[in-house]
């Protein structure tokens, strides 16, 4: 981490402007972070005295010398922009002419049925709960921790999802198979809510300007987490002490140890959950669009990477050494059922001698044994 700069007014407004925004607070720690540290790197000096040369300096440092993910790469790149044009209120053309780099497409980890299965075995409690909704919803992560009792429907089996990725809603299915664990859940949840009330705690926050709307909602059940922490924390915006929803670090720690116990030979995060489920509803035949919708993606280029996914061995391909393999498979089949009748051919019947002659012919083709040349040399 790098350390604190002698321009705190400047992150305030930074703050500030990203509040007036609606933004996450996980965008505010990140956009600080990267401001706080292109002014470290620039000797403390103000970014109002700076502008495209030294913007581009701190990237290529990014990029050649700490050799930072695109990824990372653009957030940085994003975090200056947004302190330029929104705290600064610079909007100069060489903001435009900056380079963006290109995130390479890569393919998204699948799970097969019984992988997903094996880890869900090795996880306990809501986590257990949590991994199974992400594979059965298409969930994404934050999706997943911060959903509140009022968005499950037991009746119409859906669940809604508020503030998706880019402040959207959208509904997704709630699989027949977790209501049973989700409503004992609820219950558990039910225990957690009644202690706060009984205790007169601060409810949960809301989101965006409904607190101040409805000051009281954030004490109502309805509004309360479905997987709520075990204890309360300081709200880092508002410095209130309240209940939160569980959180997504020591989730996906848990998903980490599962999949390592199992042996799986991927990298299995929390979203690759989400990955799976759309692949595997593409792989029944589910419509792309139905797909885009459930996974809430604005376009549906972003939903057809899936599509890859599906396209195995090389497109398709069938190899010429899967083939020569199955007619092994083959061959050892009617040799096991015919070939050994060679070795008594004194009391084989006339008829049985052309197909065990052939057996053992097709045996030594596909498997080119020294056993079945003997034995088509005897025949």
């Amino acid at each position: 981490m790098t350390p604190d700069i002698k321009s705190p007014k400047l992150l305030d407004q930074l703050k500030r402007c990203i509040r007036d925004k609606h933004y996450s607070l996980r965008t505010e720690e990140v956009y600080v972070y990267w401001v706080r540290w292109f002014i470290r790197f620039h000797g403390l000096r103000h970014p109002a005295e700076m502008g495209a040369e030294e913007i581009k300096a701190f990237l290529s440092y990014l990029a050649n010398e700490r050799h930072v993910a695109v990824s990372t790469h653009r957030q940085a790149l994003c975090a200056l922009l947004f302190l330029y044009r929104e705290v600064l209120g610079t909007n100069l053309p060489w903001l435009d002419e900056l380079h963006r780099p290109t995130k390479p497409a890569r393919r998204p980890t699948v799970l097969t049925p019984e992988e997903a299965e094996a880890i869900f075995q090795r996880m306990q409690g809501p986590h257990a709960l949590m991994a199974q909704l992400m594979y059965g919803t298409g969930m994404r992560l934050m999706e997943c921790v911060t959903l509140r009792v009022k968005d499950v429907d037991f009746a119409r089996r859906e669940i809604t999802i508020r503030h998706g990725k880019g402040g959207k809603d959208r509904v997704t299915v709630l699989p027949l198979s977790l209501a049973g664990a989700l409503r004992e859940q609820m219950n558990a949840a039910r225990v957690v809510y009644d202690s706060d009330r009984a205790a007169s705690r601060m409810g949960v926050a809301l989101p965006g300007a409904l607190e101040l709307k409805y000051p009281r909602a954030g004490t109502q059940w309805t509004w309360f987490w479905v997987f709520p922490s075990d204890h309360e924390s300081t709200d880092p915006r508002s410095g209130v002490v309240r209940r939160h929803h569980m959180y997504e670090q020591t989730y996906q720690r848990a998903i980490q140890r599962a999949a390592a116990d199992t042996g799986i030979a991927k990298r299995v995060t929390s979203h690759t959950f989400r990955h799976s489920f759309a692949t595997q509803l593409l792989e029944a035949g589910y419509d792309i669009r139905t797909v885009q919708e459930l996974l809430g993606h604005s376009d549906v280029s972003t939903t057809m990477i899936y599509t890859h996914v599906l396209n195995r061995g090389g497109r398709g391909v069938h190899s010429p050494m899967d083939t020569l393999q199955h007619a092994r498979l083959i061959a050892k089949q009617e040799y096991a059922e015919y070939g050994m009748s060679v070795y008594s051919l004194p009391n084989s019947s006339p008829n049985s001698l052309p197909r065990a002659a052939a057996a053992c012919n097709a045996l030594a083709m596909a498997c080119f044994t020294p056993e079945a040349s003997m034995l088509v040399r005897a025949a």
